[in-house]
């Protein structure tokens, strides 16, 4: 387990002190997946960093499975990085080694042999999915086929916990859903525990189990991918969940009502029930479902009608047959 307390790390530059994170508290649980979101500079990258040290904080701790980083020596502090793995968007992978020394790379600094570490690292070759690759150099492979690499390297070493910092940003959707298929292969296989640092909410409802949604280099909210989806309570939630859902510029009147669909739901025709049920037209400003590991989810943004009484029946009908809804203002 990672435990985050009371971290704060500001950083003295030319023209001042900056602060890029202030009181940040959180706690990471083995075996999930942990999406921690939010805009350029809310302080994702350097909180990241701070998880395995790679920068100090100037205050508040990190403790990983019992251990404070801030109290270890420094051989015990880069004994405990070597659990900890790490990928990057630029992949940095070193262009002068092929496939196989690029994953063999941690198991030689760890001074493991080498029968056992080219053993270890065909077998995470094979995971994911190049074991056809080993010789081949980093400027023969696609953007995937790189980051699958840096993730075989960062778990090289028995790995328990894997950083991904903003890992999928330079891919293609497709390349970016492959990979994380990938993640979560081996968030169930290997029990490693996963935290996905990211601006895109796509990925953070494709893969995680819970987030925590970051503004200003604090922790706006903590909450689990569904509830953060269904009923984003801060207004960087709202953000960055609701951007592609703005209604069209024309419409000017009427409240809206934000459906949300998950699960079940989303595969039964609740607008055309609601609109047979309630007998009254309903007009659809903006509508987005997607199958997301097995499970369909989405929203819609209907504009309620102007006549009041059918406006109460299809509210009554919301909340009768129990389908999550909000006011919004987009």
């Amino acid at each position: 387990m990672i435990k985050i307390e009371n971290l704060s790390k500001t950083f003295r530059t030319a023209s001042g002190d900056f602060t890029a994170l202030s009181d940040v508290n959180l706690t990471i649980n083995d075996g999930e997946i942990f999406g921690i979101i939010g805009l350029s500079g809310a302080g994702k990258s350097t909180l990241v960093r701070c998880i395995n040290y790679l920068e100090i904080p100037t205050s508040g701790s990190v403790t990983i499975d019992g251990d404070e980083l801030g109290k270890l020596s420094k051989k015990a502090l880069l004994k405990k990085r070597q659990n900890i793995g790490m990928i990057f968007q630029s992949f940095n992978l070193l262009e002068q080694r092929n496939v196989l020394k690029n994953v063999c790379f941690p198991l030689e600094i760890a001074r493991v042999p080498k029968s056992t570490a080219i053993k270890r690292a065909r077998e995470l070759l094979e995971l994911v999915g190049l074991s056809d690759k080993e010789k081949s150099y980093p400027s023969q492979l696609s953007g995937g086929q790189k980051q699958r690499v840096a993730i075989a390297r960062a778990l090289a070493a028995e790995t328990k916990y894997l950083l991904c910092d903003e890992a999928t940003s330079a891919l293609d959707p497709d390349t970016t859903g492959s990979i994380l298929e990938l993640m979560k292969k081996i968030n169930r296989e290997l029990g490693v525990t996963i935290i996905v640092i990211t601006h895109e909410m796509r990925v953070i409802e494709s893969i995680c189990d819970r987030a925590a949604v970051l503004d200003g280099g604090t922790v706006a909210e903590v909450r689990t991918v569904k509830e953060l989806f269904a009923s984003p309570k801060s207004d960087i939630a709202r953000k960055l969940i609701l951007p592609s859902v703005n209604t069209a510029d024309e419409v000017k009147d009427g409240k809206r009502i934000r459906i949300v669909f998950d699960g079940e739901s989303s595969f039964k025709p609740v607008i055309a029930n609601l609109i047979l049920t309630c007998r009254t037209p309903l007009n659809i400003l903006k509508a987005e479902t997607e199958d997301i590991g097995g499970t369909a989810h989405g929203q819609i943004i209907i504009q309620l009608p102007d006549d009041p009484e059918a406006a109460e029946r299809v509210i009554n009908y919301l909340d009768e047959n129990k389908i999550q809804y909000s006011e919004t203002s987009t």
